[in-house]
């Protein structure tokens, strides 16, 4: 079986993270090796940056230095543990990856779509995945799941900056995400996240299993 790079994207609150979870039970099941992994923070360096980045006291952080710092994220992450996994044999499952960058820098805040795919690129040497789930939901039900997980986690001191931002951003993100999936879709899976993990989860395993062989 050849290692395969997958990825989850979505807005706010639109369960990836749970899905990343379920896929990668679903595979330690099967003894299938993986790597499971994350941006912004899949590495000690990259978990400092996440915090500089997500914290709603940093709401003065200007737009290009937000990018600056996912590009310098990816690529630590690309070049200490992506990369060495696949080699390795590893399938790599990662919650958000470049397409969360063209989506929440690029359509949600603005800033010019040339220039991400430039950072992109730099970043990742041209990586890209064999597969992105992106699990699409309403803005305000993903916001309000969101909200309530970081009460419940007790983060929402330290992790919810993105939350905070008006629904029009979060709407430009989701239209974002759903123009990508419609650019590239031999590589974009659209999955309803509407309903229970449970059946997102099965959504999800009818296209990996047969990707994994």
């Amino acid at each position: 079986m050849t290692a395969k790079f997958i990825t989850f994207e979505g807005i706010e609150g639109c369960g990836k993270t749970t899905q990343v979870e379920l896929a990668c039970r679903a595979l330690e099941r099967r003894g299938i090796p993986f790597l499971r992994t994350r941006e912004p923070g899949g590495t000690g360096i990259g978990e400092q940056i996440r915090k500089i980045l997500l914290a709603p006291r940093n709401n003065d952080l200007v737009d290009l230095c937000e990018l600056l710092l996912y590009a310098a994220d990816r690529a630590q992450h690309v070049g200490e543990k992506i990369r060495k996994a696949l080699e390795g044999g590893l399938t790599v499952l990662c919650d958000r990856y470049i397409d969360a960058t063209v989506a929440y820098q690029g359509f949600g805040r603005g800033l010019d779509g040339s220039t991400i795919d430039t950072l992109n690129r730099i970043a990742t040497g041209g990586l890209k995945p064999d597969r992105t789930f992106l699990i699409d939901i309403d803005v305000e039900a993903g916001l309000g799941r969101a909200i309530r997980r970081n009460l419940e986690a007790g983060v929402s001191d330290s992790e919810g900056r993105f939350e905070e931002e008006a629904v029009a951003f979060h709407n430009r993100v989701r239209d974002g995400y759903r123009h990508l999936a419609e650019v590239e879709s031999a590589r974009f899976t659209i999955i309803d996240g509407s309903g229970n993990p449970e059946e997102t989860h099965r959504q999800i395993w009818s296209q990996l299993a047969p990707l994994l062989g």
